[in-house]
């Protein structure tokens, strides 16, 4: 990769590194944490599910307060229910609430997510993400889309995972994240796959979430990157719901550091 090339670091410790067992922040935890994210200079800080519960409605309210010099502040929801109106949606209404210039909103990006799980048709799950990230950009809102168990519907139906990913560019995403939900996609398959994303959604557009299940959540946001993504989503020591997320404290001096990147 190019040196001038920026790596984007998007911390979600405040969000889904409190789902690990036993991980109970206060509000003025979070607000710590925030600050001290900030002094690290990680470029994006997830701070809570939007609407989800009071207290992440207010650190939406208190983080405003806050003058931070690196780090911007982004709301995280989800797509619109199924055959459901996007403007009507208590979720997309929660993420507008949270008053951020940032939102990151998760969908399925998985064949056998939407029909078995989510329990909606392939075509309108296509249409509720294209109808969130539409909706959501009309609101002067920068979207990241969470392309949920991503690798995993990969493998399975390539060709419905890649629409899933197109439509949300097509509709106004900054970035598309590919999410490895379950932690089961080993760093040579993550190579693979984002080279081939990559010729058809640029890399810049392209980011990893990535989940520690067989011990390689590092690993395979490394080789994400060294196949195109450039932007990284992990937690503050790798916290996590099961076995945790990728450790920003690993990425980041890898990043700095090593001279291959």
């Amino acid at each position: 990769m190019e040196k001038s090339e920026k790596i984007e670091i998007y911390d979600t410790t405040l969000r889904d590194g409190t789902q690990q067992s036993g991980i109970n922040l206060s509000l003025e935890e979070k607000i710590l944490i925030t600050k001290k994210l900030d002094e690290l200079g990680v470029d994006f800080i997830e701070g809570g599910f939007a609407g989800s519960n009071p207290k992440d409605e207010e650190y939406f309210k208190r983080v405003k307060n806050l003058e931070l010099k690196n780090s911007k502040i982004v709301s995280f929801g989800q797509t619109r229910k199924p055959n459901s109106n996007v403007s009507d949606d208590p979720f997309i209404d929660a993420i507008l609430s949270a008053n951020t210039d940032y939102v990151t909103i998760v969908g399925k990006a998985s064949a056998y997510q939407t029909e078995k799980i989510l329990k909606t048709s392939l075509e309108e799950n296509i249409n509720m993400i294209a109808d969130s990230v539409q909706y959501l950009k009309k609101n002067n809102k920068e979207v990241f889309f969470d392309a949920e168990h991503f690798f995993d519907g990969y493998k399975d139906n390539p060709d419905y995972s890649i629409l899933c990913i197109k439509t949300g560019i097509d509709a106004g995403a900054t970035r598309v994240i590919l999410c490895d939900t379950n932690g089961g996609t080993l760093p040579h398959e993550i190579g693979e796959i984002v080279s081939k994303v990559s010729k058809v959604i640029p890399g810049k557009n392209l980011g990893i979430h990535a989940h520690n299940d067989t011990e390689n959540a590092v690993a395979n946001s490394l080789a994400a990157v060294e196949s195109g993504a450039r932007q990284i989503q992990g937690t503050i020591n790798g916290l996590g719901e099961r076995c945790g997320n990728a450790n920003l404290m690993s990425i980041i001096p890898t990043l700095f550091l090593k001279k291959s990147f």
